[in-house]
């Protein structure tokens, strides 16, 4: 495929980001033809910006517009499902932000319409792109870091007043959670993408900082499927902003960057157990290529799987495998117990974890 991929981006908040990281430096594979936002001041400011002169305020018209490929959602939570669905039956391909939908149901219905659906859907995990982490990883993958032993996980933010002046945000019925859904989540699932799968949780969630509705403290004690013991520790009133993420095997330690925001993009700490293991990593790493980080490395992978050379960097699995979390997290801070992934139907929270005097 040597085309450009026409793309209308929804939601001109987060939206301009995906535009400003994400598609202008891939302006061989994609254009931004298309805008759609509530809010017409908005979307003349970032329409001028940019250039894009066609802007829309009712999502359902991008759905019969024949030369938009690509529909990217970045509007709040809350209304990611209806959008997504739509989308994909309109045989588009669709591009989301966290988190995917509100529910495990809702991500189950999404698994179905993909495998009729045209079109390709990649969930938005941007952290997952970068120097730091394709090397932690590639070392991983390739064996070399050994049986995994412990883990931990810091997302220490700091979110106050002005934040939460956005209507939206800070509610159950728009949001769909608050640290655990809108911050964590990142750093949560760098964590097992390198980790691997959450075999056990216990969870407490409170809200410490901010008058909201939805959580802004959470912690974890996990038991990874390989054994593997591990604690995630988040809050939005940190003084200062750091994500750090700290794993130890057998043969390696590993230690993120500390960048709040962009945790992949510079080399990470890695400390080989002796002199043999760190001649298999430089070994390994020889020849490094610079990975961009974030929604450049993304985007770009996206129009590779989409021209067929490659995976999807990111999947509605891997968005399952998140939401799962998140719904075993809220599940046993209510109960007070520890909650056995996987969950399916039966689940008291299948349908939503949103509390329900807030649904």
């Amino acid at each position: 495929m040597s085309r450009i991929l026409n793309v209308a981006v929804v939601g001109c908040g987060i939206g301009r980001s995906h535009i400003v990281e994400g598609y202008l430096p891939n302006s061989e594979k994609f254009k931004v033809l298309a805008l759609c936002d509530l809010d017409p001041e908005r979307l003349a400011k970032i329409g001028d910006e940019f250039g894009v002169e066609r802007r829309i305020t009712n999502f359902d018209d991008l759905l019969t517009m024949d030369d938009i490929d690509v529909i990217d959602v970045c509007t709040p939570p809350g209304v990611h499902f209806s959008m997504v669905t739509k989308a994909l039956a309109a045989g588009k391909h669709v591009v989301c932000e966290k988190p995917l939908v509100g529910s495990l149901e809702q991500i189950d219905k999404i698994v179905e319409a993909e495998k009729a659906a045209k079109g390709k859907l990649m969930p938005v995990f941007q952290y997952r792109f970068g120097d730091g982490i394709e090397q932690a990883k590639k070392i991983i993958d390739a064996g070399i870091a050994g049986k995994p032993y412990a883990g931990t996980v810091e997302t220490m933010w700091r979110r106050e007043a002005p934040y939460y002046a956005v209507p939206w945000r800070g509610k159950w019925k728009t949001e769909l959670g608050g640290v655990l859904m809108g911050h964590a989540i990142h750093p949560h699932d760098i964590f097992t993408y390198l980790m691997g799968d959450i075999a056990r949780v216990f969870g407490r969630v409170a809200t410490r900082v901010n008058p909201i509705e939805v959580e802004d403290t959470i912690s974890a004690s996990l038991e990874m499927k390989s054994g593997a013991l591990a604690s995630f520790t988040a809050t939005l009133g940190s003084v200062d902003e750091i994500t750090r993420i700290r794993l130890q095997f057998e043969n390696v330690t590993i230690e993120s960057d500390h960048a709040p925001y962009n945790p992949g993009k510079e080399l990470w700490k890695i400390l080989p157990r002796n002199d043999e293991v760190k001649a298999r990593i430089d070994a390994l790493l020889a020849n490094w290529q610079h990975v961009p980080s974030r929604f450049q490395t993304q985007m770009a992978r996206f129009y590779d799987a989409i021209d067929g050379k490659t995976d999807l960097p990111v999947t509605s699995a891997d968005s399952r495998r998140s939401l799962e979390l998140v719904t075993a997290f809220y599940h046993s801070s209510s109960t007070h117990q520890e909650v056995v992934l996987p969950l399916g139907p039966d689940h008291p929270l299948y349908q939503s974890w949103v509390p329900a005097e807030f649904r």
